[in-house]
């Protein structure tokens, strides 16, 4: 099922997002993070923004949300979107169902652009932004080093 989030999922995030963090070059965050940071980002990013779980039998096996893209006020209207899997549940359509989900909400909210920011490479995630209709428009090269390797991120556009 998927549902809003609550505070007391801040565990089980933490646990998804930080798998990420110390295996993958899916985020640049390059330590774990501690739990009341994580709270504190899931506080600031749900009063603002939708921020939902894929929850079964009481465990979440992912999350998403919508967060702010940059501060100036014309830009109010576009958003970033952000998807978790946890891993070891990949291929099961998860983060197309809460994509599915957040792409509505921000809809109803009438945002006007959703940004997805992507390390590359990162085939899994291109092809679920691009499955919802997500457009490359930018690709940066080398601006993150993670691993001891310099990486890409690419964005990708949807337009309501």
């Amino acid at each position: 099922m998927i549902r809003s989030v609550h505070i007391d999922d801040t565990e089980q995030l933490l646990e998804i997002y930080n798998y990420y963090v110390l295996n993958s070059i899916v985020t640049f965050d390059d330590e774990a993070l501690p739990l009341h940071t994580f709270k504190d980002k899931i506080t600031k990013i749900n009063a603002d923004y939708p921020f939902i779980v894929f929850e079964e039998n009481n465990e979440i096996l992912g999350y998403a949300y919508g967060s702010k893209w940059r501060p100036k006020p014309a830009y109010k209207h576009t958003v970033e979107s952000t998807v978790y899997v946890k891993h070891g549940v990949l291929g099961k359509q998860i983060g197309s169902k809460l994509y599915t989900e957040l792409l509505s909400q921000l809809r109803q909210q009438n945002y006007h652009i959703v940004l997805g920011g992507l390390t590359l490479p990162n085939d899994a995630s291109v092809k679920l932004h691009e499955k919802f209709g997500f457009e490359k428009v930018a690709h940066f090269k080398e601006v993150g080093l993670k691993f001891g390797e310099w990486l890409d991120v690419g964005f990708w556009q949807l337009r309501f």
